[in-house]
């Protein structure tokens, strides 16, 4: 799952990075709201966290605009806790709210909430190929039946490359996701990584879903495609 926390506070920002990573989220930050806006319309998140007091666009501002595009599920953080500050947020499109200070515990609950009510539009919360299957809400990695032990990051690895089923990814692009940091040519992490992966996805299975590109980077492929 992917998630866009646009907090302008440092501290609270890494406070909910590191405990939703830990909870194998794929997430992304913005310390204002131009930058959270223009990421939240021009990526794709499964949840938005959006703090109201922030510089440069306020929360509210933000919402306004996020809502005349796209209908991503936002969970609003404010210190804020009058009542007319909640209903505001949530007749211009807020699909829950959190008072600051908060646990982040129920953060974590109520963001899975609102992943649970997304996925009622859609048809199933599960990627496949072949006979591979990652729940993205319960974290869990199936193969022919057979449960999948996968580390935080191999697992985000493996959901992107399933999210971009039958598509070529660049190294550059999968490193710069997995691990947001800039592309070196010079290491050789994402080989690391994809080798593990091979081993325990592809491995003791005939069809072989994850291909290599030479020159380009990887392709994860299913063969009734």
């Amino acid at each position: 799952m992917r998630l866009l926390i646009v907090e302008d506070e440092l501290k609270v920002s890494q406070f909910l990075q590191k405990g939703f990573e830990e909870e194998l989220f794929s997430v992304d930050t913005a310390e204002d709201g131009d930058k959270g806006l223009f990421m939240a319309l021009t990526e794709s998140y499964d949840v938005i966290i959006l703090d109201l007091m922030l510089p440069k666009k306020n929360g509210v501002e933000v919402l306004k605009e996020l809502r005349k595009e796209k209908n991503t599920p936002v969970l609003v953080l404010t210190a804020k806790g009058q009542l007319e500050n909640k209903v505001e947020v949530l007749n211009i499109g807020a699909d829950d709210y959190l008072t600051k200070p908060f646990a982040l515990a129920e953060c974590i609950a109520r963001v899975r909430s609102l992943l649970r009510r997304a996925q009622m539009d859609k048809p199933t919360n599960v990627l496949t190929a072949d006979t591979l299957e990652l729940d993205q809400i319960q974290h869990v990695v199936r193969r022919d039946d057979q449960v999948i032990d996968l580390t935080v990051k191999e697992f985000k690895l493996l959901e992107y490359l399933l999210r971009n089923k039958n598509t070529v990814l660049t190294r550059s692009a999968i490193i710069e996701h997995i691990w947001e940091i800039t592309f070196d040519t010079g290491t050789n992490v994402l080989d690391v990584y994809m080798t593990r992966l091979r081993k325990k996805v592809d491995d003791d299975y005939d069809v072989k879903l994850i291909h290599t590109i030479r020159g380009v980077g990887y392709i994860l492929k299913d063969d009734e495609e």
